[in-house]
């Protein structure tokens, strides 16, 4: 490793409702975090927006505030990364200034002009150059939206950014983009370069012009200018580098790829994100067209992705019945006061007594299959099942969701590696390893995105040669120990997932007899949501 004068790395994490900064030694200490609210707004007709400048006030708000928390911050900075919610669509028009409020990747409004492409014959190439299912969420389609309903905010538009890209360019004056957003969305993952044939398939030929330009982060920086230098409190030509999107960052500080292991990461948290690590080679695409086809920032390598749409908020919603039970007896009893017992539950549970499907969000499921309709069911209940055994189903099936999403993708992992708040749960880690049937890990490393961007700029900057020498101090030696699954419970597990999935399978018809009829087919309304947690 390189000796320098200045000794620490700031990593940005965007999310949606809170933008973090946080300060690393050279070698993955966190050294201190500062973290400011953001907001977005829900409209009509799913609309759900963010203003750029208030983004741009809170993430200069968090560096200030971390500053303050470090002596001599701004002469210690050696670098800043910044990466951020995926998706959405950042117009930004003349001298730099926003066009509109954001379209989040919450926003619905593109489902459906989704629904149109999916239709079409073009959709397959563009399915197979990007590995990337269509969804409402993304910025092609969201671009396509517009193009057909409201053109004018694209002729005022001059760049089409993402959230990290938007604070970027006002972080360093530059129009941006980083090859894992590029890829999934209008590129291909194996080239991760623009795929011309995809923008023709999403009908934005005319609006090529407002694609940026893409740079890797892990290769290129560029510094801080003098306007965000005052706005921030650091100093001014601090290089500067493009992280990869949110989703990826977290799953690199995770663990998902480290020197010699293809690993997977899931990150359970109010969604499930399911993610292996491969050569780009290697992967073998769906017939559904499903999922997400990432790259890592490691040459050659990309993280394959299926997402279930509602993974702890199965728990919550468990948590808010009996908080509504519980508070006609006792109003002084919250939510919160119910959460520590959710390990007892667990543990009092009856295992594989019960098959709980978990679409228990009002937008269906995403991963492996798309259905608005889909939704949560309880299967096999008599009078003698209680409170326990639900929740314990419940958490099976997070482990039977994780697996139907893993199956999607090629055979089990090895090893998974989990982060998320829901995991510190031991019992929970049992279920979820034993429904797997493989072995499980855990990091902990808690703000695992803000760290995945800043190890971008550690091998930006010459602090390391190459990320398999920054994930090596980095990484590895904040996994715990590998916990093995129960080899009864695998087995019982094994038995139940095949009820599982017929049963979910053979629901389908059931939900579309229930489906409002304003939500159309089933087979192909589009993912309206996507999240890291």
């Amino acid at each position: 490793m390189k000796q320098t004068r200045a000794d620490l790395l700031v990593g940005i994490d965007a999310g949606t409702s809170v933008i973090k900064a946080i300060a690393y030694s050279f070698s993955g200490e966190q050294i201190a975090c500062a973290a400011a609210p953001n907001r977005y707004v829900a409209g009509q007709g799913g609309a759900v927006t963010q203003s750029l400048g208030q983004t741009w006030e809170d993430c200069a708000r968090a560096l200030r505030q971390l500053g303050e928390k470090i002596d001599n911050l701004p002469s210690r900075c050696a670098a800043i990364a910044v990466t951020g919610q995926g998706d959405g669509t950042w117009l930004v028009g003349a001298d730099d200034e926003p066009v509109c409020d954001a379209w989040l990747w919450l926003d619905a409004r593109a489902a459906p002009t989704v629904n149109q492409l999916r239709s079409t014959f073009a959709d397959r190439g563009r399915f197979d150059a990007t590995g990337t299912g269509l969804a409402a969420c993304q910025q092609g389609a969201q671009l396509a939206h517009m193009a057909a309903t409201s053109p004018d905010l694209l002729r005022r538009s001059e760049v089409a950014l993402h959230c990290k890209d938007w604070l970027y360019l006002k972080l360093t004056g530059q129009r941006r983009v980083d090859p894992s957003e590029t890829s999934f969305t209008f590129g291909d993952f194996r080239k991760r370069s623009y795929d011309e044939s995809v923008i023709d398939a999403l009908g934005l030929r005319a609006w090529r012009h407002l694609l940026p330009d893409i740079i890797d982060g892990t290769q290129s920086s560029e510094p801080l200018s003098a306007k965000a230098a005052r706005e921030t409190g650091l100093l001014a030509g601090t290089p500067v580098c493009l992280g990869f999107v949110d989703i990826v960052s977290t799953a690199l500080g995770a663990g998902i790829y480290t020197r010699g292991a293809q690993s997977a990461c899931s990150i359970v948290g109010s969604t499930g994100m399911h993610m292996r690590a491969m050569p780009a080679e290697a992967v073998q695409l769906n017939q559904d067209r499903t999922g997400y086809v990432i790259p890592l920032p490691v040459p050659g390598m990309v993280a394959q992705i299926q997402s279930n749409m509602a993974s702890t908020l199965n728990i919550d919603w468990l948590l808010h019945l009996a908080s509504d039970l519980v508070s006609h007896l006792y109003p002084e009893v919250t939510k919160a006061d119910l959460v520590p017992h959710i390990n007892e539950w667990l543990l009092a549970g009856r295992p594989g007594e019960l098959i709980y499907h978990p679409y228990i969000s009002k937008a269906g499921e995403r991963g492996p299959f798309v259905n608005p309709a889909a939704r949560a069911s309880i299967i096999g209940l008599t009078d003698e099942h209680r409170f326990a055994d639900i929740v314990r189903a419940a958490a099976e099936g997070l482990g039977m969701a994780a697996r139907d999403c893993y199956e999607a993708m090629g055979p089990i992992p090895r090893e998974v590696r989990l982060t998320g708040g829901a995991v510190r749960s031991r019992a929970l880690r049992s279920i979820l390893s034993s429904t797997l049937g493989t072995p499980v890990r855990v990091t902990d490393r808690e703000e695992a995105g803000a760290a995945g961007a800043a190890m971008v700029a550690a091998v930006a900057i010459g602090a390391y040669a190459t990320m398999d020498d920054c994930l090596d101090d980095w990484v590895t030696p904040r996994l715990g120990a590998i916990e093995l699954p129960d080899p009864a419970l695998a087995a019982l597990y094994g038995r139940s997932f095949q009820a599982y999935r017929q049963a979910r399978e053979s629901l389908a018809p059931v939900w579309d007899i229930m489906t409002p009829a304003s939500l159309g087919s089933g087979n192909n309304f589009p993912d309206q949501q996507k999240r890291l947690a």
